[in-house]
């Protein structure tokens, strides 16, 4: 288990500048965002790629996800989206997917995040989600042949929002390589307690994101710690559960300081964790000499 900063919050910086200064705070892993102006497919070539690969061995990380749920570089946070009733739209979501599978697997990912279909728009509730089934059966064979896991992520008004949303869902699905990438401050949002939603969903949970949100439940990324979470019951249960997948600090908020944001979250997670009963020690950075074996 590593405990990884998402580079959605560097997006002033250049990638491999979000990979060194994540390192330099102490991070144990790096969560990458699959899009612009970080690793979008379409802009990376395989020159590139070794480079980006050399540094986060060199630096003693392990990459937690492939964050591949917004789609700047030619749309916004949610579109182009999995449900939208245009095919060629929909084709462009499928494309991105397939490539980030890719991406993953070549840089030794074992999961991307997609987001839980789109914002409804207007579309009947089964429409849509038959438009998210189809569209996942395109992109599941390479899932299982590159051995990459699509990890759905609910999230406040789009078509999963919550526990039983999501499990209606998954039950229609057939592959061990489709799960669940649970946010912590998603499920705050939609009203739930976040330890008791993960206890009930931990079948299906491959990756974790964390972050604080306040007590109105408005969907606001905070730093752990300023909003109404209770992170001591929440790792707790987490820790009591058996998980041994990542957990990824998601501040894409806090990109005017991104390095602060993250030293402040070490600071008040860190004794969280460890009181929980982690190995603060595994979930942290560990320094690796040029041939990739651990040093001191």
């Amino acid at each position: 288990m590593k405990f990884g900063y998402s580079t959605n919050a560097f997006v002033n910086y250049s990638l491999f500048d979000a990979v060194n200064m994540i390192a330099e705070l102490g991070f144990g892993g790096v969560e990458i965002m699959a899009d612009r102006p970080h690793l979008y497919p379409q802009d990376w070539g395989h020159e590139g790629l070794i480079r980006l690969k050399d540094l986060i061995l060199q630096k003693g990380l392990r990459i937690t996800n492939l964050n591949s749920f917004t789609l700047f570089a030619v749309g916004d946070t949610y579109l182009p989206s999995w449900i939208e009733p245009v095919k060629e739209r929909r084709d462009i979501r499928i494309r991105h997917t397939l490539d980030c599978l890719k991406l993953a697997s070549f840089l030794g990912c074992d999961n991307i995040s997609v987001p839980p279909g789109g914002p409804l728009h207007g579309i009947a509730r089964q429409e849509a989600l038959s438009l998210f089934y189809d569209g996942l059966d395109k992109v599941v064979p390479l899932a299982q042949e590159l051995r990459v896991k699509v990890l759905v992520e609910p999230e406040p008004d789009l078509l999963m929002e919550n526990t039983q949303q999501f499990k209606e869902f998954i039950r229609e699905v057939r592959s061990t390589f489709v799960g669940l990438n649970f946010d912590i401050g998603h499920f705050f949002c939609a009203g739930e307690e976040p330890g008791k939603a993960f206890q009930e969903l931990l079948p299906w949970i491959g990756h974790v994101h964390i972050e604080d949100i306040a007590e109105n439940r408005r969907h606001h990324h905070l730093i752990p710690g300023l909003g109404a979470i209770d992170f001591q019951r929440v790792l707790t249960t987490i820790r009591q559960t058996g998980y041994q997948g990542d957990i990824s600090l998601e501040l894409y908020t806090y990109a005017d300081r991104p390095v602060d944001a993250g030293r402040k979250s070490l600071t008040f997670l860190l004794p969280l964790f460890q009181e929980a009963g982690f190995d603060v020690d595994m979930l942290l950075r560990r320094v690796t000499n040029q041939t990739g074996e651990e040093g001191g």
